[in-house]
């Protein structure tokens, strides 16, 4: 669940404004350029509410840097600046267009937790599904059925799918054609 959130703003009005959204429900830190927020940045932080027009670096090298990193948070573009082409290629999770107010931020980060669960999740199914596989393959069904660790393998199984469901009635459409677009992009061969 998302905790810390970082707010990197350079008007310090904005930023503190954003935190008074926040701060009720969640742990909130400011940055007012990109190198402070590359300072603050770690692996504790949940998500960045990231400003693309910052006075010592453009947010996007801040985005391209904390993806370098391979830092696991999420991240929303929080910007005056309307979407053109040159967002192809940025990393971040939601775009959302200045002035916002006080429910949009609020339903940004919610989306951004949403969408960190159901990748947490997703990944303990894809692993626990390739565990059930294996055994199905390797042992026979009468091994499988005397085995309680099996049915237990199953219920956990049957529970994260629940958790999926669950969680994706909380996505809108946009959310699915990233999430989709996501998958496809960790999908395609490196090359190497």
């Amino acid at each position: 669940m998302t905790r810390s959130v970082l707010v990197v703003e350079d008007e310090p009005q904005v930023a503190e404004l954003y935190r008074s959204y926040l701060v009720d429900d969640y742990e909130v830190a400011i940055a007012e350029t990109g190198e402070e927020a590359l300072s603050v940045v770690g692996p504790e932080t949940d998500a960045v509410l990231l400003d693309r027009r910052l006075p010592d670096r453009p947010g996007a090298d801040v985005l391209a840097e904390i993806r370098d990193r391979g830092l696991d948070c999420r991240v929303a573009m929080v910007t005056a600046v309307e979407p053109d082409t040159d967002i192809v290629e940025m990393g971040f999770d939601l775009y959302l267009v200045k002035p916002a107010t006080r429910d949009d931020i609020r339903d940004v980060v919610s989306r951004l937790e949403t969408r960190a669960e159901y990748d947490d999740t997703l990944q303990e199914l894809a692993s626990l599904v390739t565990k059930r596989s294996l055994l199905e393959t390797e042992r026979t069904a009468a091994e499988l059925d005397g085995s309680a660790e099996y049915h237990e393998l199953l219920d956990r199984i049957r529970s994260l799918q629940s958790e999926l469901d669950d969680l994706s009635t909380a996505f809108s459409p946009d959310d699915y054609r990233l999430l989709f677009r996501e998958i496809g992009e960790d999908a395609e061969p490196d090359g190497d």
